[in-house]
């Protein structure tokens, strides 16, 4: 076991325990659709990226280049953010804890600290902000919601979530204005037969 194990009961275990019994009590169909949400949630933001694509294509290259960077952002975000999760190893609350969750608890070794849904929301969300402020208005309380839904499901400590979205961020923050610098080869590229990919005409 990893020098760097903790529990993170004693952090804020009262407020991981008061929010999944409040969502014991919730009503189904608010359950139903957290559930949904924090299961297919992250679809949101690759329809986001999606669309940032299309619109970058009739942009400059500078603008593609970070529009194309934006998934090779969020998975960069998830490979460092589930670095730090092996370096913890915090067991998950719903193992650690008695309370009821609305999904079953992750298999032992899964670690909990800090949330991957919540860094690549937040990693997701902030490169839409630098690629597209509109979209962003959409990306930005998304992942908000994604990083609730996990401590509301059983699934994370708020302080998981809250270190997830953290690292994503500071992930993105970065990186995502450094593909700019692919600029020149997003120009090469729309004079090949790649052009409908990175031009609209």
């Amino acid at each position: 076991m990893s020098t760097l194990a903790f529990g993170g009961a004693s952090i804020d275990g009262d407020l991981y325990t008061r929010t999944t019994d409040l969502a014991h009590h919730a009503p189904h169909t608010l359950n139903t659709l957290v559930s949904y949400w924090t299961d297919y949630g992250m679809g949101l933001f690759a329809a986001l990226m999606l669309a940032v694509w299309w619109r970058a294509r009739r942009a400059d290259p500078a603008r593609m280049a970070m529009a194309l960077a934006a998934p090779l952002v969020v998975l960069l975000a998830f490979v460092v953010n589930d670095a730090v999760k092996s370096l913890v190893d915090e067991q998950r609350p719903c193992r650690t804890l008695p309370a009821i969750t609305l999904q079953a608890c992750p298999a032992p070794g899964d670690w909990s600290f800090p949330s991957n849904h919540s860094a690549i929301a937040a990693a997701a969300a902030v490169a839409l902000l630098l690629c597209h402020r509109r979209l962003a208005r959409i990306a930005v309380p998304a992942a908000l919601l994604m990083a609730a839904s996990r401590v509301w499901v059983g699934a994370h400590y708020p302080h998981d979530v809250a270190v997830g979205l953290a690292v994503g961020g500071l992930v993105a923050w970065p990186l995502t204005p450094l593909a700019r610098r692919a600029a020149p080869a997003v120009d090469r590229l729309r004079a090949t037969r790649l052009r409908p990919l990175v031009a609209a005409r």
